[in-house]
């Protein structure tokens, strides 16, 4: 649990949140969810957050002052639709970098799946946690969303990890991993309302976009017959 609450955190709040592959929402499965909950939030109020270049700093500003309001406006709704604030990021005070577009680490939690914020990319450090007794109740929920770019499980169960690896409807998939992110001659496959197009970017897929591909059949007999 420890290893992976520190990279659960590393993934959404790394970059600020800001990357397509950042961890939105944690789905702890039965007896998970107290220490997970507990061991997550410490992480995120521990996190040190300031200028990226010096020395210490685990984490900068989001890139506008505009991406700030935004995710500071999604993190109230999250808490209007009835989610518990159980870490609040916003407003922070950063010493000697009061103009800049700082948002601390967020939890939320008990965040409604039906709700706008479960729906929205909040390209931010913001975590929202949702629970569920079962594995199989965890991939109906990853499967019941509309977009699908990565999706990853922390288990010690290999039975659990094939499961998830080959039901789950996302186009990445870590086990053990909090950001699926692929070398560049894999493909990165999102799917549904993650991905637009016929072919994805990187690996034989950016290939096969840019190739003019040719067919020839050839018969090379040893005698000419039509005989079958």
């Amino acid at each position: 649990m420890p290893m992976a609450t520190r990279i659960a955190a590393d993934s959404a709040f790394g970059c600020a949140g800001q990357r397509c592959l950042a961890a939105s929402i944690a789905v702890t499965v039965g007896e998970a969810r107290d220490i997970f909950t507990e061991s997550i939030a410490d992480a995120a109020i521990s996190r040190v957050v300031g200028y990226g270049l010096d020395e210490g700093v685990q984490m900068g500003p989001v890139i506008t002052h505009q991406s700030r309001q935004r995710i500071e406006g999604l993190i109230a709704k999250g808490a209007g639709e009835g989610a518990n604030l159980l870490v609040d990021g916003r407003n922070p005070t950063i010493p000697s970098y009061a103009k800049g577009s700082f948002v601390r680490p967020t939890i939320l939690q008990d965040l409604p799946v039906g709700g706008e914020t479960a729906r929205t990319e909040i390209f931010g450090p913001v975590l929202s946690l949702m629970h569920v007794n079962t594995i199989e109740d965890a991939i109906k929920l990853i499967n019941s969303a509309e977009h699908g770019n990565m999706a990853c499980v922390f288990t010690s169960s290999g039975a659990s990890a094939r499961k998830f690896r080959y039901a789950v409807h996302a186009g990445n998939i870590g086990i053990n991993i909090g950001v699926a992110a692929p070398m560049a001659f894999f493909p990165f496959s999102g799917w549904k309302e993650s991905f637009f197009g016929t072919l994805h970017g990187q690996g034989k897929h950016a290939v096969e976009f840019f190739t003019q591909t040719k067919v020839v059949i050839e018969r090379w007999p040893g005698e000419w017959t039509r005989k079958f």
